[in-house]
């Protein structure tokens, strides 16, 4: 996937009004993942993501393998991105979401091995509710009810159930 199809993947998915606004969701989510993960799969993830973004993974990072809960990281996205937590959590799913389709599977499970999933604070599996729910698609169709209504039902008036 080249840089404009992925950042303007994001643009939409997530309802950025800018380019500026996207690239800073991408670098928060991508940035904090990068300390979380050792360097040797922080490259191996972000070999697959183009050019110009995968660098917020591997060369932006000064120290890799930080040890920090989701708590944390989703307070430094929130940070970075200049936004409040639950909106950090979500781009932050929406983006690994997104990333899911770019790299390989084998990729994508080394990082979720990478992070530990318990039932306290430390569960990582948040960060894969998007991609758990069958994807950005599937999950924003369940978060909205269904798809788009049958032309006999968005032509009738309120209140009216004849067919």
């Amino acid at each position: 996937m080249k840089f404009d199809e992925f950042t303007g993947q994001i643009q939409h998915r997530l309802e950025l009004p800018g380019t500026a606004e996207t690239l800073r969701a991408i670098r928060a989510t991508l940035l904090t993942v990068g300390q979380r993960i050792p360097e040797g799969a922080a490259e191996d993830l972000a070999a697959s993501l183009p050019m110009e973004i995968k660098w917020y993974m591997t060369g932006a990072v000064h120290e890799h393998g930080q040890r920090f809960d989701w708590k944390e990281f989703v307070s430094r996205v929130s940070e970075i991105e200049g936004i409040d937590r639950p909106e950090a959590a979500y781009h932050a799913q929406v983006i690994m979401d997104l990333a899911s389709t770019v790299v390989p599977e084998s990729d994508f499970w080394q990082l979720r091995d990478q992070l530990p999933e318990s039932e306290d604070d430390e569960n990582w599996g948040k960060l894969f509710a998007v991609t758990d729910a069958g994807g950005w698609g599937e999950a924003q169709e369940n978060q909205t009810g269904g798809g788009p209504q049958s032309d006999a039902e968005s032509d009738a008036e309120p209140g009216d159930t004849s067919e």
